[in-house]
């Protein structure tokens, strides 16, 4: 891939944005598209007892959480069962009970780290049962959220949790992966329940081809924010990444949800160019990750001359491999087309830090929620600077709320920098390291990182499939899932009780280009001073010792 022809695809790509955006508002509101889909929904709300009546903040977030623990506790057991279920010609046994928890936790947070290898390590009923059916409710319990967190800002009914995931469901995720799907079929990707081929290779040799269910299987993985890969190596496979054309198209769907749902706030709360602002924030900070990651990759390394191609696929190429890492990092998917692992020490500490300040786009739903946590810390900072008591959308930011706020900007910090000390320490957890050194060091932060901020992406040197490293990075993606989505909900619920306060030509105007410019040396602003002593530690030591 040409300079040329990475640009011609983000303008392609942004161009589909907008009008995904306003789709995806009318879904959430009352639309011509109720006709079309209320049939479909109506049996859905019939076999599962759906009552869609409103509910409270509270209701609606027990709602997604027992719904969700149920899920959980489903798939949970397939895992563990899957050696005497149906759908199992490769006669794979049941999963360890902590790597049964790892994968269930991992795929219900929308995170799909794998601590296993896809075709060896998941029969075909696993596959489709419990992974597919995840990789659907996943993002569509974010989409839910974030689109409850949106009404409550923007001062409207919040409707009923499991309404609006029917919704996400039936009208954004089902019809797209369907089209998608066909798509990837067409164009390479086998779909199959076939598991394994024979053949004879060329020079007379047997070899046994493992295949699936794929291109069903990649339409949601990039659609969703989902990343988990059907096989081991993810979209480096030919089965999951055939051509220029398949990884193009996988590029665009890492984008279309996360950064679409701007525009969506803005229609939804009637402020379109306040979502335009957001937009804008979130495409500066991508591209200065995308054209320092570019520049710092082609460089190659300054004593190995002539290696910027290892762990690379010579299909996609350096450019090819490096937009698709900082892709699917900023919109927090996690999958790749290369490994991760054999990036300069600067092109990984970007891919790192995409994930760190987890505001880049982040994954469908919850990063929009992330983003908006940082505006809110923005709204606050400038008004500390001007002396007025901050307001965002005509509601004061006052104490319950910021502390909620700073609560949530102190949980994805703590679970990375303790979680890494304590992986770091243990020799659990330290003995993973395949690259001693500060090599090593990234090596775990990343791992963590990726964990907290529900990317699922690794460096792969980790050797990580261990009952230390599931647990840890488990009750990491847990909490680096749960804890931020409730307390943000909370604090849209407490604004929403608040009166407006109409505004005056003193107010601060968060849809300017000042406000975007503030909005942007917050992400910075909070990513260094919390973590940049971890990356002076890691991947920038590592740079300049060699």
């Amino acid at each position: 891939m040409s300079l040329i022809a990475m640009v011609l695809i983000l303008v392609l790509i942004g161009l589909s944005l907008k009008p995904m955006g306003l789709y995806m508002a009318a879904v959430f509101s009352e639309s011509r598209l109720d006709r079309a889909f209320f049939p479909i929904e109506n049996i859905v709300y019939r076999l599962a007892g759906i009552k869609r009546q409103q509910q409270t903040w509270k209701q609606f977030l027990i709602s997604m959480l027992l719904f969700n623990m149920v899920i959980l506790l489903f798939v949970y057991l397939i895992f563990r069962l899957q050696g005497v279920l149906p759908l199992n010609p490769l006669h794979i046994t049941g999963m360890d009970p902590a790597l049964a928890f790892n994968t269930a936790v991992s795929f219900m947070t929308n995170t799909n780290l794998q601590h296993y290898s896809g075709e060896s390590g998941l029969t075909l009923f696993s596959q489709t049962a419990a992974i597919l059916f995840m990789m659907f409710v996943a993002p569509g319990t974010a989409l839910a959220a974030a689109i409850g967190f949106i009404r409550l800002l923007g001062s409207k009914p919040l409707g009923n949790f499991f309404e609006t995931f029917v919704r996400s469901i039936v009208r954004i995720l089902l019809p797209v992966s369907l089209v998608m799907a066909i798509v990837f079929i067409a164009l390479g990707v086998p779909q199959t329940f076939s598991a394994v081929a024979h053949v004879t290779t060329l020079s007379g040799l047997e070899q046994t081809i493992l295949r699936g269910p794929v291109g069903s299987f990649l339409a949601i993985k990039e659609l969703g924010n989902n990343g988990g890969g059907f096989f081991g190596v993810n979209s480096a496979h030919p089965f999951e990444n055939p051509n220029a054309y398949t990884n193009v198209l996988q590029l665009w769907l890492m984008f279309l949800l996360p950064a679409s749902l701007p525009f969506a706030y803005g229609k939804i709360i009637g402020k379109p160019k306040q979502g335009l602002m957001l937009f804008g924030a979130m495409v500066v900070v991508f591209l200065v990750m995308l054209v320092a990651g570019v520049a710092a990759e082609v460089q190659g390394n300054p004593v190995l001359q002539g290696t910027m191609m290892e762990g690379k696929e010579t299909r996609f190429g350096v450019i090819g491999s490096v937009f698709y890492a900082i892709v699917t990092t900023a919109t927090e998917t996690g999958a790749v087309n290369t490994m991760h692992d054999t990036l300069s020490p600067l092109t990984g500490m970007l891919a790192l830090g995409n994930m760190l300040l987890n505001t880049v786009f982040g994954g469908v739903g919850a990063g929009f929620m992330n983003v908006m946590l940082y505006v809110m810390i923005a709204v606050f900072i400038a008004g500390l600077m001007v002396g007025r008591t901050p307001a965002f959308l005509g509601k004061k930011l006052e104490g319950t709320e910021m502390k909620l706020l700073a609560f949530t900007l102190l949980v994805q910090p703590i679970l990375i920098l303790v979680g890494t000390a304590i992986a770091m320490y243990i020799p659990a957890g330290n003995g993973a390291i395949s690259n001693p050194g500060y090599h090593g060091l990234t090596q775990v932060l990343y791992e963590i990182t990726s964990s907290a901020a529900n990317n699922g992406s690794g460096f792969e040197g980790l050797g990580d499939a261990t009952v230390f490293w599931n647990i840890l990075t488990g009750i990491i993606m847990f909490l680096g899932r749960y804890i931020s989505i409730i307390t943000l909900i909370a604090v849209a619920a407490s604004l929403a009780r608040k009166t407006a306060v109409q505004e005056s030509k003193g107010s601060l105007r968060i849809d300017s280009p000042l406000f975007a410019s503030l909005l942007v040396g917050t992400f910075f602003l909070v990513g260094a001073l919390t973590f940049l002593p971890a990356l002076v530690l890691g991947p920038i030591a590592e740079y300049v010792t060699l």
